[in-house]
C-alpha cells in the first residue's frame, strides 16, 4: 500500500475529512522524502525501535574518501530497502562533482510499490558535517 505514514494519516484525519480513503501520489512522495530525510540523518544505534535503523556515521567514511563511496552507497541502499517499504528496486549511484569537492551527491532511483510501479528519482547531498538532504 502506498500513501502517507500512519501518523501523517492520523494527523490529517480530522483536518481533511474529504481526503479519507483517497490516495494522492504527490503527498505520498512528499511523505517518502520526509521519512528518508529523517531516517538518513539518524545514526544507527540512536533510536530504540531497532539498532540498525538509520545509517552509520559518514564522517568516518569521509576520512577514506574516495575509497569509501561504495560503502556509503551500500549503507544508503540498505537503510532504504529495510525501512522504507513504499519503495522497491532501490538503486543508489554516486554522482561525482568536480566543482564542489566538499559534498557528496547521490542519485536514488526506485519504484513506488503501486499497481503501476511508478519510477521515482531522488537526489541526496551529504555535506561536510555528515548531514544528508533529500530532494526530489
Amino acid at each position: 500500500m502506498v500513501g502517507e505514514r500512519l501518523l501523517e494519516r492520523l494527523r490529517s484525519w480530522e483536518t481533511e475529512p474529504h481526503r479519507r480513503g483517497s490516495e494522492d501520489m504527490r503527498r505520498c512522495i512528499d511523505s517518502i522524502v520526509d521519512h528518508l530525510q529523517k531516517m538518513l540523518n539518524t545514526r544507527q544505534g540512536n533510536v530504540p525501535i531497532a539498532d540498525d535503523y538509520g545509517v552509520p556515521d559518514f564522517l568516518d567514511f569521509l576520512q577514506s574518501y574516495p575509497d569509501s563511496v561504495h560503502e556509503i552507497e551500500s549503507s544508503l541502499k540498505s537503510a532504504m530497502e529495510r525501512y522504507e517499504p513504499r519503495l522497491s528496486g532501490t538503486n543508489v549511484t554516486f554522482i561525482p562533482e568536480e566543482d564542489d569537492s566538499l559534498t557528496l551527491r547521490f542519485q536514488i532511483t526506485a519504484r513506488l510499490v503501486t499497481e503501476g510501479e511508478r519510477q521515482v528519482y531522488f537526489e541526496t547531498l551529504v555535506d561536510t558535517d555528515g548531514r544528508i538532504s533529500v530532494n526530489r
